[in-house]
């Protein structure tokens, strides 16, 4: 009986090792296809004129894929795909049913699971995080079942994964292409808040805090605004200084031509230079970003209104 038992457990993790090996290289073929959507989807978010290198980007994951994406594929299929393959084998055996379904809950539960952490830990949508891994996590959960039955070698595989990643990294493009070109992924624009809007309180990082009243005073704690000297090129340059005290603010344009409406910021004793802040965020749910120091390299810092 021990030794039957000993053969079960040898069987059972000869098969768990052929999934993850089958797991890895079909997770590696979608993650180009999956990263160029998340760039589309980027770029039409707001940059806080900031810029985009999207274009190097991708140029880089294109020299530097065939290094990455087997070790990527790894990750991902201990992560995602591993915690759905055990979960499969029960449900598969406790309820019966077909082998795909289970294994398309066992993948959704996995995802939910790590949607959940992300939620937590990186204040992510928890909505978002779970719709992204279970979309990651269905593709490798249900390819290892068609896999399996192949008598393909590793090599076999591998240059058919190639394959299949050349044909979802054409498919996601032109889909993220049309998509884009017809409206179905709408290109961002800041809100135009009226005056009205733009005051309240505004909360930011490391304990910021801006009150903008009506009438155009201010008042401020661990706020970051422009240096005086601003002076990128020396070795001692900061992107911005700390202030905190009152002021005054008022409605003002976006000084780069971006049409974003925006406050420039006065403080009343020496700190910082006037500091302009441009809204961003949406009509429901604004924010308020400056973008300090080097305009091509310098630090972003965002402001939420609170309550929102």
């Amino acid at each position: 009986m021990g030794w039957e038992n000993m053969r079960e457990r040898g069987r059972a993790a000869g098969f768990l090792r052929d999934d993850i090996a089958a797991a890895i290289p079909v997770n590696a073929a979608q993650l180009p296809a999956a990263g160029l959507l998340w760039w589309i989807w980027s770029a039409s978010q707001d940059q806080y004129d900031t810029g985009y290198d999207g274009a190097f980007g991708i140029f880089c994951l294109l020299i530097f894929a065939p290094l990455l994406l087997p070790l990527l594929g790894l990750v991902l299929s201990a992560v995602l795909t591993l915690p759905a393959i055990l979960l499969a084998r029960p449900l598969l055996r406790w309820f019966g049913g077909p082998e795909w379904a289970c294994r398309t809950v066992a993948a959704a539960a996995a995802a939910i699971g790590w949607g959940a952490a992300a939620a937590l830990l990186l204040r992510t949508p928890f909505a978002t995080a779970a719709a992204v891994l279970t979309a990651l996590g269905l593709l490798p959960a249900l390819g290892i079942a068609y896999v399996r039955t192949r008598s393909w070698s590793r090599w076999g595989l591998w240059w058919r994964s190639a394959l299949a990643c050349a044909g979802l990294f054409a498919l996601a493009l032109g889909g993220g292409i049309a998509a884009s070109a017809t409206g179905l992924i709408p290109q961002y624009e800041p809100p135009r808040l009226a005056p009205a809007r733009l005051a309240g309180v505004w909360y930011g990082e490391r304990g910021a805090e801006l009150r903008l009243a009506p009438g155009g005073r201010a008042e401020a704690r661990g706020l970051p605004a422009e240096p005086t000297d601003n002076d990128s090129t020396a070795p001692d340059s900061k992107d911005y200084v700390i202030c905190a005290g009152t002021g005054t603010w008022k409605p003002d344009d976006d000084p780069y031509g971006t049409d974003r409406v925006g406050i420039l910021l006065h403080f009343d004793r020496d700190c910082g230079l006037d500091t302009h802040w441009s809204v961003s965020g949406t009509e429901s749910a604004p924010r308020l970003f400056a973008l300090l120091g080097d305009p091509d390299d310098g630090t972003l810092r965002i402001l939420d209104r609170a309550g929102d």
